[in-house]
């Protein structure tokens, strides 16, 4: 229904994106998506580079009068380092990082310098990830649903949520410079950044982004590319660095019997609901209603002052790891990345369901979709033959 493509190199002149498929009539501007531009920036553990570029975007296709016009959207950030770069003589790059694209993508595309592997496999290319992904969270708004993530852990420090709802959390985590919405955990997140920079060293963690207000019916069960978790996974896992995704209580429930895993169906007043939400809002490939829960494993990035052991390339000798300049701890400004994958993905599936062209069509159809009452399932009671 809606891709999106981007381009562009980590100190090249600018990023670009493409993102295909957007209903006519949404109303968009520059600022909407800067908002979260902005967010990417920040966060405790970032490395020197959010400190020159201020990133900002200009909308070159797709809406006109502040309004999409259903044309593909053409967004442009440039690369204010990029003057820092041009027309000079780089020093060679040969010795590859472990964990980073510079040895695989150096035998899978042929290069005599490591740089253009580096330059495009960089987590300077979700810019234009979290670019396409305001339009999405944007155009998700205007049916009432809401993305949004925090950080759950950083290294060892764990966070217990309780019972807070997750709007708070999403408030709270805004509010904290390593994006969890609890301060006691928070306060030791930050000294455990702290001290992995003084030992010029890096921190992973894991990251929540949920989805709330979604309705019944996202996804299908009947081809394996349309199951909506699996969609899911596959965008949250194409961000650098993210290694591991669980929808839901999937990894804990693997230690529970199946009338203990799964989530109860009872009947309040005529709709169907669920006390509890281990399936993470997904059931059969489909969505539920419930809240969709996604968790992201994020390993410490490749790029660390403390060198590494590898082999330079163009002697042949062991030699240790040049530093490239990157965060200590990509965690927290990896939460907006999340959250604008999630919401491409979600975006494509209403737009599935809904079908449509403008958002005036689409509002109207949303309107009548079917819900789990016991008035939009009728059951006729009788005995069938399926097949003779």
């Amino acid at each position: 229904m809606i891709r999106f493509l981007t381009a562009g190199e980590s100190h090249g002149p600018s990023l670009t994106s493409i993102l295909d498929g957007m209903p006519a009539g949404l109303l968009v501007t520059a600022e909407i998506i800067n908002k979260e531009l902005a967010r990417r920036q920040q966060g405790y553990g970032s490395g020197g580079r959010m400190k020159i570029e201020k990133d900002t975007v200009q909308i070159l296709g797709g809406v006109m009068g502040g309004e999409t016009t259903g044309a593909p959207i053409a967004l442009l950030v440039q690369n204010d380092d990029h003057a820092k770069w041009k027309g000079k003589a780089i020093e060679p790059m040969t010795a590859p990082r472990p964990g980073h694209a510079d040895l695989t993508g150096a035998v899978k595309y042929g290069y005599n310098d490591l740089r253009p592997a580096l330059e495009r496999a960089s987590a300077r290319e979700t810019t234009m990830r979290v670019a396409a992904g305001a339009v999405c969270k944007h155009f998700l708004a205007q049916f009432g649903i809401i993305v949004g993530g925090y950080v759950s852990s950083i290294g060892g420090v764990q966070t217990d949520f309780g019972e807070m709802p997750y709007e708070e959390r999403f408030a709270r985590a805004e509010e904290s410079e390593v994006r969890c919405p609890i301060e006691s955990s928070a306060k030791k997140m930050r000294d455990e950044i702290e001290k992995t920079i003084h030992g010029k060293n890096t921190l992973g963690g894991v990251l929540e982004i949920v989805a709330l207000n979604l309705p019944v019916g996202l996804g299908s069960f009947v081809q394996w590319d349309r199951r909506l978790e699996a969609k899911l996974a596959l965008a949250v896992m194409s961000v650098q660095a993210i290694k591991g995704v669980e929808v839901g209580d999937a990894f804990e429930n693997t230690r529970l019997s199946g009338t203990q895993a799964h989530d109860p169906i009872n009947l309040q007043l005529s709709n169907l609901q669920r006390s509890t939400n281990r399936a993470g809002g997904i059931e059969g490939g489909i969505s539920n209603g419930q809240p969709i829960i996604i968790r992201a494993a994020m390993k410490p990035i490749a790029t660390t002052l403390l060198p590494q052991p590898t082999v330079d390339l163009a002697s042949g000798a062991e030699s240790p790891t040049k530093y490239e300049r990157s965060d200590f701890c990509p965690v927290p400004r990896a939460v907006p990345i999340l959250e604008a994958m999630v919401a491409f993905v979600l975006a494509d599936a209403l737009i599935e369901k809904l079908g449509g062209d403008s958002m005036n069509e689409m509002k109207s159809r949303y309107k009548s979709l079917r819900k789990a009452t016991l008035e939009d399932l009728q059951m006729d009671n009788n005995p069938h033959v399926f097949w003779e």
